[in-house]
């Protein structure tokens, strides 16, 4: 019986399919062996791979913090940019006007009487900046999504090591990308 259940093996040795498969652990573990991260090929084999591979975590974690910054900026420019739009200010009055100045260059910008500036809105129309708006932060908002779960994949590891190197680069992000925003997050994984 013992021979014959050998003979089901097909002559495979058990050490070299161990190092060849991926553990996939359901279960909190700090063992790094057959450790791989997200894809096959990004396998810990060793101390180095390991040290490695938890900076690239905190790098990458410390990343989507950039973006989320990026995306606030846009939003905050964009905003300004339709307000040229809609508004501008004459003499105390507001002046509603969708189309641009008919012989202005593209967009300028010019002095006022306060020691402020005002912005001279350029020739692509309001609903042509809007849209391009609209995809722009769309794009940014997709980004995000696809980030904040590539994210959650590397925590789904179960591994402390790796859950650590998230909540590192969280952190890291944070103080260099957080300057001007609430500590506090939503529960959701984006």
């Amino acid at each position: 019986m013992h021979h014959m259940g050998m003979d089901m093996d097909h002559g495979h040795d058990h050490g070299d399919m161990e190092m060849g498969q991926c553990s996939m652990n359901m279960l909190f573990t700090w063992s790094t062996k057959n450790l791989c991260i997200v894809f096959p090929q990004w396998r810990v084999t060793g101390i180095l791979s390991l040290l490695i591979s938890l900076l690239l975590i905190v790098l990458l974690t410390a990343g989507y913090e950039g973006v989320r910054q990026l995306t606030r900026r846009f939003e905050v420019a964009h905003a300004k940019r339709l307000s040229a739009y809609t508004t501008a200010a004459v003499g105390g009055n507001e002046i509603h006007d969708d189309s641009p100045p008919a012989n202005d260059p593209p967009s300028q910008t010019l002095p006022v009487p306060n020691g402020g500036s005002q912005l001279v809105v350029g020739r692509d129309s309001r609903k042509s900046v809007e849209q391009r708006g609209k995809i722009t932060m769309a794009s940014l908002y997709a980004v995000q999504v696809f980030y904040s779960f590539f994210i959650m994949l590397l925590f789904m590891t179960y591994n402390g090591f790796v859950m650590l190197a998230v909540a590192v680069g969280a952190f890291v992000g944070y103080l260099v990308f957080g300057d001007d925003t609430s500590a506090s997050k939503t529960v959701a994984c984006h």
